[in-house]
């Protein structure tokens, strides 16, 4: 098993980091983490290459990180919440998924097998909504080829109480693992949010 994690946080001993560390600790297989905030991986510069070649022209960390979407089992976005939205370097490294899309769009070509399992984690402390960043990171494993999701993980209040203390955080992070692990799990796709 495979698992693709894409950290958002600028923290690497944050509350995002410690929901990771648990998925971590009890997933089966690989995992490779692609750490935004550290990442050599550039925003998409919209040049359009991806739309005539259904890939991106630019040459940096992302072709092993394309290489991996096409040949992993399960994709986690994690993040923190800035402004209800998931961070800004996350979000630049999820723009270069533009190839993705381009590829169905102006070539008619799939350029990665759907089937994969998708889980969304989420941290914050304000007064702000969920509802966006869970909206956006959805559109995102879609792109990547999840077609079947555990509901977005949520520990809020991270002012008050640490994620690493949030017990219901944590056991919806266990049952995060165990649903990667499971070989299939039926879903009702019709009930997507995304």
């Amino acid at each position: 098993m495979k698992t693709l994690i894409l950290n958002g946080s600028p923290r690497k001993n944050g509350n995002t980091s410690a929901l990771i560390n648990l998925l971590k600790e009890n997933l089966t297989g690989v995992y490779m983490i692609i750490n935004a905030f550290e990442s050599n991986i550039s925003p998409c510069i919209d040049c359009g290459y991806c739309r005539k070649n259904g890939v991106c022209a630019v040459n940096d960390d992302m072709s092993g990180v394309y290489e991996y979407i096409k040949n992993c089992d399960n994709i986690v976005i994690a993040s923190p919440i800035y402004f209800s939205e998931l961070t800004g370097p996350l979000l630049s490294v999820c723009s270069r998924f533009q190839a993705f899309y381009c590829s169905r769009r102006y070539l008619n070509t799939e350029p990665i097998d759907t089937g994969k399992k998708g889980g969304i984690i989420l941290v914050g402390g304000g007064d702000g909504s969920f509802r966006t960043a869970e909206k956006t990171a959805g559109i995102l494993l879609s792109q990547m080829g999840a077609d079947t999701f555990f509901p977005p993980i949520i520990s809020n209040n991270i002012d008050i109480i640490p994620a690493s203390e949030d017990q219901s955080a944590a056991n919806d992070i266990l049952r995060l693992a165990d649903f990667f692990i499971a070989p299939t799990i039926s879903c009702d796709k019709s009930k997507r949010r995304f």
